[in-house]
């Protein structure tokens, strides 16, 4: 009998990590089939594109949290911060005040930051807005849409929530941070990086 639910235990794992790593098993994977997964942690690491390596410029458009119309369009010209998240996401709301904190201070230099909220419905999300003091809009783009993810995810993977984008004034993504931002400093830094670019 020990045997046996050993076997059972060691059965279940395998399947539980097999369902844990492998293709597919990112959140780009889940967006790209339109399915309604849980998140996956990221590390809070960060790649970076050389220019010559950036694909092309991501084009997205979606109603916002106030219902009003955003679309990559409004964001050429400038760097932009693109980040992924929703409210009930401990990860996302521990790194919100980074994103104020980033927000506030690159304002004054054309810096746009947009949000883009896979999962909640508008309420939530204007709610997480006041808590938090975020100025900047967010798309919406729950399950049944997820147009943004879906033009993300052709460009660069989207394996966690939160993801942090830096594009450049082309629209092209810059830097990747997958997960968590480690601090303001971190998202200071690649935003100042970019800004930088001749």
């Amino acid at each position: 009998m020990r045997k046996r639910a050993a076997l059972v235990a060691a059965l279940a794992l395998s399947l539980v990590l097999a369902g844990c790593s492998g293709e597919g098993s990112g959140l780009s994977e889940q967006w790209k089939q339109g399915g309604d997964k849980d998140y996956v942690a990221g590390d809070g690491s960060t790649t970076s594109f050389a220019e010559k390596d950036r694909g092309s410029a991501v084009a997205f458009a979606g109603v916002t949290e106030h219902g009003d119309q955003f679309s990559s369009e409004q964001t050429l010209g400038s760097v932009t911060v693109v980040n992924f998240w929703y409210a009930g996401c401990a990860p996302c709301r521990a790194e919100a005040p980074q994103l104020v904190e980033v927000f506030d201070e690159f304002q004054a230099a054309g810096v746009q930051f947009v949000g883009v909220n896979i999962r909640d419905q508008e309420a939530q999300a204007v709610q997480f807005a006041e808590e938090f003091g975020v100025e900047y809009p967010s798309i919406m783009d729950s399950a049944g849409k997820r147009e943004v993810q879906r033009a993300f995810a052709g460009q660069v993977p989207l394996n966690a929530v939160p993801t942090t984008l830096v594009l450049d004034r082309e629209g092209r993504v810059a830097h990747r941070v997958v997960g968590q931002l480690a601090a303001a400093s971190q998202l200071r830094t690649l935003v100042q990086e970019t800004l930088d670019e001749a």
